[in-house]
């Protein structure tokens, strides 16, 4: 309290995003949680920025069988994240925006696994970042409309993976990435933060 007073901040505490910028910190995150959100297959990614280049310190898929309820599947999602978010301490979570689905039930429903993760990712204290996901596929591989096997192999390339990482855990580096790429250029455009 009395460095706050003074003028100083605490040691140890991440700096405040850029006023007026789109709210990425003036330190850039060095480990970057990737979410890619589904009820029966959330990818997770992290992906940390060193000297050399980005290295992938973690991927998994959560994976919930079609016998699960629904809050089972949740409860899978929100432990799953909380216990990646203990082990590699992430300091930004970069998540795929939300997307227009023509069946309202499924939406929901992604929306759901969505808010697991979030909750989880929130609860650590963690900034939150959207990206759209043509525009993480543009930043990945060149072109919005890549498919997932193209953006998993760009993303073996990119951090020297002996193989491709399943399309769910690849989606969820690929948004890592994409952050780490858009944090550098603090513009006004950068990654919308939730």
């Amino acid at each position: 309290m009395q460095q706050r007073l003074a003028g100083r901040k605490p040691a140890g505490r991440r700096p405040d995003p850029v006023p007026g910028g789109p709210g990425v910190a003036e330190e850039p995150a060095r480990v970057i949680l990737g979410v890619d959100p589904s009820l029966r297959g959330t990818g997770l990614g992290v992906v940390e920025l060193t000297p050399e280049g980005p290295v992938c310190r973690h991927f998994e898929v959560l994976r919930c069988p079609a016998g699960w309820s629904r809050t089972q599947c949740l409860l899978r999602i929100a432990e799953g994240t909380r216990d990646v978010l203990g082990r590699f301490g992430p300091e930004a979570c970069a998540v795929e925006g939300l997307f227009h689905a023509r069946n309202v039930r499924t939406a929901l429903i992604m929306g759901e696994a969505r808010g697991a993760c979030l909750a989880m990712v929130a609860a650590a204290g963690l900034a939150v970042y959207e990206l759209a996901p043509r525009k993480v596929k543009q930043a990945i591989v060149g072109y919005g409309g890549a498919g997932k096997e193209a953006v998993a192999r760009m993303v073996q390339r990119m951090l020297g993976l002996a193989e491709a990482p399943p399309p769910d855990a690849a989606d969820a580096l690929a948004l890592a990435l994409a952050f780490a790429q858009e944090q550098k250029r603090l513009a006004r455009s950068g990654p919308q933060r939730l």
